[in-house]
């Protein structure tokens, strides 16, 4: 059954336009843009946007549901986390399936697709972590590139679980020159931070301000010097997650200057957030455990004038929840024992249309960062990230004048806390349409799991 909706008198919002259009939809896709009243377009349902921002629906290019990590699981599932992404005005997250060590690219991919199947409110994909890189690994890349998993996760960090040595890292590296795809870095030297940790434990310093202290942002500044080094040498493109440090927005600009293809993401958390949150008292202080770590406050503008310069390029959210009570818990007497992770898939497009109010970037560069580029850095582009005929009609009705109070009372994630508890915020999502369904509606939730599908992607389109 073909259905039309046509959303009036808003103004649309692209990483490169804001025009004031009327918006027509048929059949899940954008139809056509045209100036407000020109047409007499008939539509089985209107949406009134006079007043309001007419944007493209967020693309989270990095989110942990049901991530097993430290003994226990991310809190949200995909039905329960994608929810939360509609809420948040998020209509596409791209999650990380992992491989086990001693396993293959394919049964980690295949668990991944279970686990989200049938479940999801919103469009997703998948990166692969790789844990565990041998000729058989390598091989799979090239398979998993050819069906729409194009990225690759590997981690300088965590010895003993998904940490990869340089020599493993340059052989993936030289896979993805080949083949087209893209590695993502975690960048901490976890050698040298897990020395760090030791020695902090035995003077006894066990409380969550040490994650820290211990994960140092020389460490951070370091290996991601040494990733953009190796991907150098293979010739390869890469992207650096979570980047926190202004030591290692340094070497990306550095790099980018040089003419490499080196990009770097960052998430809200590091340009809110800091070191104060960490240091919280009474065991709070755990809630904020993440890695990389929270920095002092003095590192956020960097981080906002890298977002300026397109040193960084994209904010995703690292949306890895765990539960206060019995989940972040389990480091009580260790900080080492915190699962790392913070909840924050709901928040992400609130807290970047505050930076747009408090001056940090234009509303064009807000949705670039946090629609348009993720996109076209995961192949998803102008199918995601854009309001254009031919695109998704995964577009968000955006309030820019509401005024909302961010909370664990009222939010959507599957997780007993908030990361920014009752932080005033200006603008807020009203409806959602993913491929012109009603996801939520004037704030009601009328999406359901199961609307959400998997979606392969192409290479990245974002290389020089």
């Amino acid at each position: 059954m073909s259905s039309r909706t046509v959303i009036s008198g808003g103004l649309v919002i692209t990483a490169s336009d804001e025009i004031h259009a009327d918006v027509l939809i048929e059949d899940g896709r954008i139809a056509a843009l045209a100036v407000p009243g020109t047409q007499n377009w008939t539509a089985d349902r209107t949406i009134d946007a006079t007043g309001k921002y007419v944007i493209p629906g967020g693309v989270d290019a990095h989110t942990h549901m049901e991530l097993p990590f430290g003994g226990t699981f991310a809190s949200d599932t995909f039905e329960t986390g994608t929810r939360a992404a509609a809420w948040g005005g998020t209509t596409t997250i791209v999650d990380f399936a992992v491989q086990s060590v001693g396993h293959s690219l394919r049964e980690g991919l295949d668990a991944w697709h279970a686990k989200a199947e049938g479940n999801c409110a919103i469009d997703y994909g998948f990166h692969m972590i790789v844990s565990d890189v041998n000729q058989d690994t390598l091989k799979e890349m090239d398979l998993l590139v050819e069906e729409g998993v194009t990225s690759f996760k590997q981690f300088m960090a965590y010895p003993g679980v998904f940490y990869s040595d340089d020599g493993q890292i340059l052989r993936a590296m030289q896979r993805s020159a080949d083949n087209g795809g893209l590695i993502m870095m975690h960048a901490e030297n976890g050698i040298a931070i897990d020395v760090l940790v030791e020695q902090a434990l035995a003077r006894g310093e066990t409380d969550p301000r040490y994650h820290g202290e211990v994960r140092k942002a020389l460490l951070e500044a370091e290996a991601t010097h040494r990733a953009i080094k190796l991907a150098q040498v293979a010739g390869a493109p890469l992207y650096v997650v979570h980047v926190s440090a202004m030591e290692a927005v340094a070497e990306l600009a550095r790099a980018r200057d040089e003419g490499l293809n080196v990009f770097g993401e960052t998430c809200p958390q590091y340009l809110f957030l800091s070191t104060d949150n960490l240091a919280e008292p009474d065991f709070e202080g755990s809630k904020y455990v993440c890695s990389t770590p929270l920095r002092p406050k003095e590192h956020q503008a960097k981080l906002w004038q890298g977002l300026r310069t397109n040193d960084l390029q994209v904010v995703s959210t690292d949306h890895c929840p765990f539960c206060f009570v019995g989940q972040k818990e389990l480091g009580r007497g260790d900080f080492s024992k915190i699962p790392n992770g913070l909840p924050g898939v709901e928040n992400r497009m609130d807290l970047l249309h505050q930076a747009v109010v408090d001056g940090h970037i234009s509303r064009r560069r807000w949705i670039e960062i946090a629609c348009a580029t993720p996109a076209r850095m995961f192949g998803m582009y102008p199918k995601k990230g854009t309001i254009a005929p031919g695109a998704d009609a995964d577009v968000v009705i955006y309030d820019p004048h509401a005024e909302q109070i961010i909370s664990a009372e009222t939010h959507h994630m599957n997780v007993d806390y908030s990361a920014y508890e009752g932080k005033r915020l200006t603008g807020r999502v009203e409806t959602v349409l993913s491929r012109g369904e009603l996801v939520i509606t004037e704030r009601e939730y009328t999406g359901h799991a199961g609307h959400g599908t998997y979606t392969p992607r192409s290479t990245c389109q974002y290389l020089n």
